[in-house]
């Protein structure tokens, strides 16, 4: 395992130190959240206590009758469809205008982010398979809409996940491959019956640690035991990942999701495709909600990947 940014170790780790000695103010996200607890996480941008800045360049339609979000910016290379983070039960596509705004302009891509049905509302498979139809979508219509074929795919946590699902389930029940050119993966859960790593990082006051993780995985696929989640279509590391594109992986070295990405990684090296694993030192669940070094060249480099795969 490389490790990346250990320069900016220090900073990292003051950084994890402070949230955790913050995590006394913020809502608990428990196993079974109430309604009211749902809402007032849902209202707040992932990561901090105040709303998403809600830009006017984004444009909300309906696909397939599933909602999206698309930026546009004056020249398009390609579209990315992008599938946000949340634990299956927060977050939007509108939650991260400033950032999707940004990569649109800087890697010449049209932006297409995925509003999907969360969960406990609307558990597993309604996620999955608004992101397979807004992916379908694209497939059929990208060109007439926006001018490109160059499809590109990812997403943070919860939406590396479906990310890879929305891959496995184009391949699998539509016979498409190749049609994204590539995919791009941060801190992702993909085996949802918990990885050693999930399993012994126990209660630390970060984004994420083992309660938080279960608790997602309880509401996102209620009434499933280990052996079911174990299921390809739940956790994509138990899948054949033959005839996916090149991906770039990444995660940090405090995420309980580590050993996910490290797995998922080598077997996708070993089912063909290219892979570019990034292990950031010292940094948390999430760390790219945060205003850090590693935020900064960890976009950089998303920028990057997507501008020229």
């Amino acid at each position: 395992m490389t490790l990346t940014d250990e320069d900016c170790l220090p900073e990292t780790l003051a950084f994890n130190e402070q949230y955790e000695a913050a995590a006394a103010s913020r809502p608990a996200r428990a196993q079974a959240p109430s309604a009211a607890t749902l809402a007032l996480l849902r209202r707040t941008r992932l990561g901090g206590d105040t709303p998403p800045v809600r830009l006017p360049h984004g444009q909300d339609r309906v696909v397939e009758g599933v909602k999206v979000r698309f930026f546009v910016p004056d020249r398009v290379d390609g579209v990315y469809l992008h599938i946000h983070g949340g634990g299956w039960a927060f977050g939007s596509a509108d939650g991260q205008d400033e950032r999707l705004w940004r990569l649109a302009e800087q890697a010449r891509l049209a932006v297409v982010s995925v509003d999907y049905r969360l969960a406990p509302e609307h558990p597993f498979p309604a996620g999955p398979d608004d992101c397979e139809a807004a992916a379908r979508w694209l497939v059929e219509h990208a060109s007439s809409a926006l001018g490109t074929e160059r499809l590109l795919i990812g997403g943070e946590s919860a939406g590396a996940h479906l990310s890879v699902l929305t891959l496995l389930r184009l391949r699998d029940r539509h016979g498409i491959t190749g049609a994204f050119r590539a995919a791009h993966l941060l801190f992702g859960p993909y085996d949802l019956s918990m990885t050693p790593s999930q399993r012994s990082f126990g209660a630390r006051q970060l984004l994420s640690n083992t309660d938080t993780i279960r608790g997602s995985y309880e509401l996102f696929t209620p009434g499933m035991g280990a052996e079911q989640r174990r299921s390809p279509e739940v956790s994509p590391l138990f899948a054949d990942l033959h005839g996916l594109p090149p991906a770039r992986i990444v995660v940090g070295t405090e995420d309980p999701l580590l050993d996910d990405s490290l797995f998922l990684a080598a077997r996708w090296q070993a089912a063909g495709a290219p892979v570019q694993l990034g292990v950031v030192a010292g940094a948390m669940h999430g760390f790219t909600l945060f205003p850090l070094t590693v935020t900064e060249r960890q976009l950089r480099r998303e920028r990057d990947f997507l501008a020229s795969a």
